[in-house]
């Protein structure tokens, strides 16, 4: 049987029942409530419905960056980890082998005399140069605060000394850090017509220069000179500061 119609009546208390919800709901909505603390004997005032909402969101919104940060930070360090894990290979391999030149990477000079890194790299040259692995080399290296001396015409003048003959030495002395003097020395090299080099320098200091070089098109092989006696830790921090100035650089920032 079909359902008797609704009375007058009825439809007055279903219109009452759903206006009095209704006005309940906005009350909630527009309106703080207020609760009575014993303790302190104040009145606290209660967050809405939708400013409880509101700040939900934003507990939720903070927790999720902090978790993307978290991430990113872990994920930055593996890769700084494995870069530095690269450095330490390519360190200790030497790869020299016939090249248009040799690439010396400048160090400290002392007024006119190489520091003991530096004097280790040009040595090592020296002996490639005397290999005929090459027919060229080239000093890199500005002055360092040294108002006469250059790191490279330190480096020129000590081949010299050393029986190397002054048209067989390019010199580079603007390079004020490793990504200015990499670059000049790969403009010099275009512009010579050369290709390939072999680096010298520091072990931990080869990966970089390589891919710095090899980004300019070059042909590179690696050779460290014969590293001083140093402590592992200080070695593992070099590698570390590699892979860090590595992806400055990728980023754009000259180190």
């Amino acid at each position: 049987m079909p359902a008797p119609p609704l009375q007058a009546d009825d439809l007055r208390w279903w219109r009452g029942r759903f206006r009095l919800r209704l006005a309940i709901l906005s009350q909630l909505l527009s309106y703080p409530t207020d609760s009575y603390d014993r303790r302190t004997a104040t009145v606290r005032e209660r967050p809405t419905a939708l400013q409880y909402c509101f700040e939900i969101r934003i507990a939720q919104m903070k927790r999720a960056v902090y978790n993307a940060m978290v991430v990113a930070a872990a994920a930055l360090v593996i890769y700084i980890a494995y870069l530095s894990a690269r450095i330490e290979r390519q360190s200790i391999r030497d790869e020299a082998q016939p090249a248009d030149l040799i690439l010396v990477l400048g160090a400290a000079e002392y007024s006119g005399r190489p520091s003991p890194v530096l004097r280790a790299r040009l040595d090592h040259a020296l002996d490639l140069y005397r290999r005929k692995l090459a027919p060229r080399i080239l000093t890199t290296g500005g002055a360092g605060g040294d108002p006469v001396y250059t790191e490279g015409g330190v480096g020129r003048s000590y081949l010299m000394r050393h029986g190397v003959p002054s048209e067989a030495i390019v010199v580079e002395t603007e390079g004020g850090s490793t990504v200015e003097s990499t670059a000049m020395a790969g403009e010099i090299m275009h512009r010579m017509g050369l290709h390939s080099a072999i680096v010298v320098s520091d072990g931990y200091h080869i990966f970089r220069v390589k891919k710095m070089l090899q980004f300019r098109g070059l042909q590179v092989y690696g050779s460290p000179r014969k590293e001083l006696n140093r402590g592992a830790l200080h070695e593992h921090w070099n590698y570390v500061k590699q892979a860090i100035g590595y992806l400055l650089w990728r980023a754009g920032v000259a180190v």
